[in-house]
């Protein structure tokens, strides 16, 4: 009996004039007629090479709709009916795999008390008040942190070296201690670090800025966006806003700290999804170069949670600013939604993730007393210790968790078209939605799929129309620093 085809695994989209497919391997295939119109075919049902010459015969010969159902099963579009859904190989790194980025809590404590924080908030998953965290961490700590880092950095010739907190600024005697000790440490193994700090910006005086300066340190700024939404969540201790005591700071960094692009890292809640006014305002008002957007990270029951027409709303917005993207990069001109920039990058170096980032791997965190954390927002949780700065990386753990979070285990995961770029979202959302890092965040999935279906509209018509543009991706890797919230 001849073998009945079906369609597996991928997503079509059209750009510039043109069909694409993007497939599990996360490649992109150009679709000529032939093969556009056979998928089309195959769509409505399960169908053998004969039935689909004796449909598409008068319109192409057999060797031209032969040779297009062998490309289709080439690249795996296409598959036997009675042929077993393939697995999605489960590798896992038989080597230590090598640190690229350490996330340094060099505090738990900060000066604001923004209403959605997850170390502070409601939803926090570490009890940094019951004394088992000191509040700052020691000098001790932090030069053991770094050599921790050089340690598990392996053959890297590059590390990165994220401060953060609580509000990072607040321990400014640790910082003057660890980043001269991180360059000299470097210089002795022959290694080069780079260093990224985040802030809320309320504590940038002439003195501090002068050392991000003399440093070249990365910034961070954590805001949301104008006065009204700024003050909504973001405020000191005694409900007071922090706008009018930020940005002032945050503009003379700004004008005199250019040596590094400074971000904006904003979070977006159900009372303030504009983000357009917001990129507006703090592109063309205040100055930042790029601006990045996240959903708040909280359980449903918030009053601040967004949820389902809420992400509608976001994925509007979104989808304006990608089409202003779009028309920048047309031109080879700047656009600072780091959104888009983001995923083209994934996109354009064929990221297929068995993980959905690189917490436990290539990214950890660090506690105020040195436990090593999968990320910089489990800093302090014994649940999520991977060992510690002294003692290393307890391998069996690691191994354990890599194991039990690869995408293989995720069964809503495995045949969704956009696993590649998604592989189930990230393990604290997981955790504070679902009570355990290795659910899958399927409360976003639909918005996941369409902005990812955008990107790769965006991507197939710049490299229809202006494919100089997306060669600034190649041999460029994303900073892992540049993305802690």
């Amino acid at each position: 009996m001849a073998a009945r085809f079906r369609t597996q695994h991928l997503h079509r989209f059209d750009a510039a004039g043109k069909a694409f497919l993007y497939l599990r391997s996360a490649a992109i295939f150009a679709l000529d007629d032939v093969s556009r119109t056979i998928l089309e075919l195959l769509d409505t049902e399960p169908r053998a090479r004969e039935e689909i010459l004796a449909v598409l015969g008068t319109r192409w010969s057999v060797a031209e709709l032969d040779e297009g159902l062998d490309e289709l099963r080439r690249v795996q579009a296409i598959v036997p009916v009675n042929e077993a859904p393939q697995l999605i190989p489960k590798v896992i790194p038989l080597e230590p795999f090598p640190l690229t980025t350490m996330v340094m809590n060099v505090t738990n404590q900060c000066n604001l008390a923004c209403t959605y924080c997850y170390e502070y908030g409601e939803d926090k998953l570490v009890d940094t008040a019951n004394g088992t965290q000191p509040k700052f961490m020691s000098e001790e700590t932090a030069k053991q942190s770094v050599d921790f880092m050089f340690r598990e950095a392996g053959q890297n010739k590059v590390v990165h070296m994220t401060l953060f907190g609580g509000e990072t600024l607040l321990n400014m005697p640790v910082l003057r201690v660890a980043i001269p000790y991180a360059r000299q440490r470097a210089t002795e193994v022959g290694k080069r670090v780079e260093f990224n700090l985040t802030t809320n910006g309320t504590l940038l005086q002439p003195d501090v800025i002068d050392f991000l300066i003399e440093n070249d340190i990365a910034v961070t700024i954590s805001i949301d966006g104008p006065q009204d939404m700024q003050d909504k969540f973001r405020v000191f201790h005694s409900g007071a806003g922090s706008y009018d005591v930020a940005m002032p700071k945050i503009r003379e960094l700004l004008r005199r700290h250019t040596a590094k692009p400074i971000g904006a890292r904003v979070t977006l809640t159900s009372q303030t999804l504009d983000a357009q006014r917001i990129f507006r305002h703090l592109t063309e008002e205040v100055g930042f170069r790029e601006v990045g957007f996240a959903p708040v990270t909280t359980s449903p029951d918030r009053q601040y949670a967004i949820e389902d027409g809420g992400f509608d709303k976001m994925l509007g917005q979104f989808q304006a600013l990608a089409k202003e993207f779009l028309a920048h990069a047309l031109e080879s001109r700047h656009h600072g939604f780091a959104n888009v920039k983001d995923t083209l990058e994934e996109i354009h170096k064929g990221a297929s993730k068995a993980y959905p980032c690189g917490a436990g791997l290539g990214l950890m965190g660090v506690a105020t007393d040195g436990q090593v954390a999968l990320c910089h927002r489990f800093a302090g949780s014994p649940d999520h210790a991977l060992g510690t700065v002294d003692d290393g990386i307890d391998r069996a753990r690691q191994a354990e968790f890599l194991d039990r979070h690869h995408i293989e285990h995720k069964t809503d995961c495995r045949t969704c078209w956009a696993r590649p770029l998604c592989a189930g979202g990230c393990y604290h959302e997981a955790q504070t939605r679902y009570g355990t890092t290795d659910h899958p965040n399927l409360h976003y999935c639909d918005w996941i799929r369409e902005w990812t279906d955008i990107c790769l509209r965006i991507y197939g018509e710049l490299a229809e129309r202006n494919p100089v543009y997306l060669s600034r991706f190649e041999g460029r890797m994303t900073d892992e620093a540049s993305q802690t919230s």
